[in-house]
């Protein structure tokens, strides 16, 4: 017979909260045993679904997500007919997931060009304010072009204003 766990033992062994393991309990993603005095008690079984719950969140499913999937795969009558809707989920998972690493890969590459352009403004000595330095500079320490990160803290000065201080056209 496999060793069993308190709810404690598998808090701690799975970095989840007590309360956490009780609300899986409550939406019907643990059906943990009971001992004759009524505690909890969690096996191998239970240990790996909590881990497996816990990845599939940090994939950004939500419990009620986690929920309806088992339920797909219980109430199939056969196992290729419930693997169908999992794999169509987690297809679509990894089509979401390989966009947001592209956007990643984006952000990524807007900051090493941002630090990479700030980094010549260390050798600034201009004794104006930052307001006038800044939002002009052209410096030729800046062999690399501003970035879109960059370009945003400051408004050109007068760029597109008309006489009255408002700036004109759209």
């Amino acid at each position: 017979m496999p060793t069993l766990m308190k709810i404690g033992e598998l808090s701690r062994k799975t970095g989840k909260t007590v309360r956490a393991l009780h609300l899986y309990e409550e939406r019907g993603l643990l059906q943990p045993r009971r001992s004759a005095g009524g505690f909890r008690l969690y096996g191998p079984d239970e240990l790996a679904r909590v881990y497996w719950i816990g990845k599939l969140q940090d994939l950004g499913f939500k419990l009620a997500q986690i929920s309806g999937l088992l339920s797909a795969v219980a109430t199939a009558d056969k196992a290729p007919e419930a693997m169908v809707g999992v794999r169509e989920i987690f297809d679509e998972k990894l089509k979401q997931t390989r966009e947001q690493l592209e956007r990643l890969e984006r952000l990524e590459r807007d900051l090493e060009e941002s630090l990479a352009y700030l980094e010549a403004c260390r050798t600034c000595d201009e004794a104006v304010s930052v307001e006038s330095a800044c939002g002009d500079c052209r410096s030729d320490r800046h062999v690399i072009p501003e970035s879109s990160l960059v370009a945003g803290i400051h408004l050109r000065s007068d760029a597109g204003l008309g006489s009255s201080g408002e700036r004109s056209g759209p």
